[in-house]
């Protein structure tokens, strides 16, 4: 058995498995995308000063419109966790919703809490003026996610959701509303 398959039956096994186990789990499994995250983050400030890169906006304008940016994502992102929380499930796929959640945000996008990750990175890059982070390290990060969720997520779904889920994902595209599969 491959690497990733060796990965997608222990989210397998642990997402349907012991409570216990999950508890334990989940909460480092989120942690560590959190320090991703920030690692992304820390690299960008880090790229732009050895490389110098120029600012693209100037101030108010990073404020004005980072700040709304970021706001939106959060919202999408903490509206799309209440979603998996309303039937007790957690974003980290170790702990997941005991059933395919496809209403809210998820009646659009089959991803949208990443979606709402991904905007607020992007508005990130604008308030704090990170060419690196809006060219380089968000567009990154949203390869990395996609190829992690087609990979290892997505099949790993497939397994413990069944058909119900496979049909969602040929009706759902899965970052942004207006992009088919």
């Amino acid at each position: 058995m491959s690497l990733t398959g060796k990965w997608i039956e222990l989210i397998y096994k642990v997402a349907t498995g012991n409570w216990k186990i999950k508890i334990i789990i989940a909460p480092i499994v989120g942690l560590s995308y959190l320090a991703l995250i920030g690692l992304f983050i820390f690299l960008s400030f880090l790229v732009d000063k050895i490389l110098q890169l120029p600012k693209i906006f100037c101030y108010p304008w990073t404020l004005i419109i980072g700040l709304p940016v970021i706001i939106a994502g959060f919202i999408l992102m903490c509206f799309s966790v209440f979603h998996f929380l309303k039937v007790r499930g957690t974003p980290v796929p170790f702990s997941p919703p005991p059933k395919l959640v496809t209403d809210g945000p998820y009646r659009f996008a089959r991803n949208p809490m990443l979606t709402g990750i991904f905007i607020q990175l992007f508005g990130l890059g604008i308030l704090v003026n990170s060419l690196a982070l809006i060219l380089i390290f968000t567009p990154l990060f949203i390869i990395i996610n996609y190829w992690e969720l087609k990979r290892v997520e997505e099949p790993e779904l497939a397994k413990r959701l069944g058909q119900e889920y496979v049909d969602y994902k040929k009706r759902v595209p899965m970052f942004f509303p207006w992009r088919k599969n």
